[in-house]
């Protein structure tokens, strides 16, 4: 058998073990302030996870021709397109900033849960170049991943044009019958490395104190011989999470929408929502342990012991 083959692996037993985490951590005993000092580490980690609506429209007055707007837009081109520049340049300035301090929060979060302690300052210095490397990795990945789907874009606009002259609807057919299929499939892809990225490379980075792609490789390795076995982790998960999402639907059903608007409110929300975060991050960690001691965040825990923040002085 490979070494890296566990002879029992199990995406069940790590339940009961998070569960027991979040007790601990957040209700052994209860105090308010370790929740908010916590919840400003997860808040942080998950900086630009939830999507920012972008609301616009053009000229709506009634009876407007469609020559005028277009004659509007050929006046006032070069102001359109120096405001448009303007606003991706800020977006995207906001973009990068915001996945800096998550990259910086996922190692501060990964700690609090890690070593039972509701700490900002000691996990901000002490992860920074483990935070830093995740931070380069995930703006590469974000290249990559907009070098795709605009290639993508463009070969569909392509498409449609070689097989839409004349306005044939057989264009858009074939374009819709092959682009659709390969966004599904590179979302499918960016997701799960998403998901690896953050439930594994990120752990393999702190226990061993390596850069991003030091935590890919040893991830990799063990990835390779158990392809099967993170398969049925990524499917047994996305059941928690339907039924995670169950429970919070009924709970904002429960409280006629209340808890919902609560739960929208930045910082507020994510201290509410502690122990699903707290659950989802221990289960990750208890699950990879089990392929052996260097994967074991609780373990490397035990030998390090880190300033006790928890305090007025703790952030």
């Amino acid at each position: 058998m490979n070494e890296l083959q566990r002879p029992y692996v199990s995406v069940i037993d790590p339940i009961t073990a998070a569960i027991q985490r979040v007790k601990l951590i957040l209700f052994a005993p209860f105090e308010i302030e370790k929740w908010f000092i916590i919840g400003f580490c997860a808040w942080l980690a998950f900086l630009g996870k939830g999507g920012c609506p972008s609301g616009g429209g053009g000229p709506s007055g009634g009876g407007g021709h469609p020559g005028d707007f277009r004659e509007f837009i050929a006046e006032h081109l070069a102001i359109i397109i120096i405001v448009v520049v303007v606003i991706l340049v800020i977006g995207f300035t906001i973009g990068i900033v915001l996945t800096w301090l998550s990259s910086r929060g996922r190692f501060m979060f990964l700690h609090c849960v890690a070593e039972n302690k509701a700490q900002v300052k000691f996990p901000w210095r002490q992860y920074r170049g483990q935070g830093n490397s995740l931070f380069l990795f995930r703006v590469a990945l974000m290249f990559i991943g907009l070098f795709c789907f605009g290639l993508l874009i463009a070969g569909g606009i392509v498409l449609g044009i070689l097989f839409g002259k004349g306005g044939s609807p057989v264009g858009v057919i074939i374009t819709v019958i092959i682009a659709v299929p390969l966004f599904l499939v590179l979302l499918v892809v960016f997701g799960v490395i998403g998901k690896f990225l953050k439930d594994f490379v990120v752990p393999i980075m702190y226990v061993n104190n390596s850069t991003c792609m030091e935590g890919w490789s040893r991830f990799m390795s063990v990835l390779s011989a158990n392809k099967g076995r993170f398969t049925g982790y990524i499917l047994f998960y996305i059941l928690i999470r339907f039924v995670i999402g169950a429970i919070v639907v009924a709970a904002v059903l429960v409280t006629c929408c209340c808890a919902g608007c609560i739960l929208a409110i930045p910082y507020i929300g994510t201290v509410l929502m502690l122990p699903i975060l707290v659950f989802e991050r221990s289960y990750s960690l208890y699950y990879l342990g089990q392929y052996g001691p260097e994967f074991d965040v609780f373990a490397k825990a035990q030998y390090e012991a880190a300033p006790d923040e928890f305090g007025p002085a703790a952030v």
